[in-house]
């Protein structure tokens, strides 16, 4: 098999549900926003928007207007996360970003078809540049399901994400606490037409 610096990053990095509480340094924060903007995009239309929130009471409070809209929130699918959030959310001590210091929100024009598409493709590049500078990440959906709830939305415009914008996803970021198990990789999951 072959291997090199990014099959093996590929390979080794895993969602960190785990984090501790210091804040990750500024280089850091630019370097791995930096490489997110580098993800392709849909006709290279780049029209995302990244907004990191490092602030413990924005985190505080989001993390809180999660929890509260979950309680009226009725899920859309059969998905194991959505059926078991609204019982998640009515716990005090649950957390959507696992407490991690920094979360970044990726958000992009409405009615734009490659939206979500463009944005997990950024993710990913943060998600593996994050790990390449030994930080932890966390792929985040509660913001992209509750992206329609009037005070979660009035809240993220007052930090400057634009009303008429979807949330696409979220980036939970932070100096590992506990290591994640190495999870089996599926078989049969990839095939050779030649």
């Amino acid at each position: 098999m072959i291997r090199n610096e990014v099959i093996d990053c590929i390979r080794t990095r895993r969602s960190t549900r785990q984090f501790q509480e210091r804040q990750i340094q500024e280089e850091y924060l630019e370097a791995i926003l930096e490489a997110a903007i580098w993800a392709p995009s849909g006709g290279n239309n780049q029209s995302w928007l990244f907004t990191a929130i490092q602030n413990k009471d924005i985190l505080a409070k989001i993390n809180e207007l999660l929890r509260e809209g979950f309680q009226h929130w009725t899920p859309d699918s059969n998905y194991p996360g959505k059926l078991g959030v609204k019982a998640y959310a009515q716990k005090e001590d649950s957390h959507f970003f696992h407490h991690a210091p920094t979360l970044i929100i990726a958000s992009n024009k409405p009615d734009y078809e490659n939206a979500m598409a463009d944005c997990a493709l950024a993710l990913e590049n943060l998600f593996l540049a994050a790990h390449s500078l030994g930080l932890g990440s966390c792929y985040v959906n509660q913001l992209h399901w509750l992206r329609n709830d009037t005070e979660l939305r009035d809240y993220l415009f007052e930090l400057g994400i634009p009303k008429e914008y979807t949330i696409c996803s979220s980036a939970a970021v932070g100096y590992i606490a506990k290591e994640s198990n190495v999870p089996v990789r599926k078989t049969g999951t990839t095939q050779i037409v030649k």
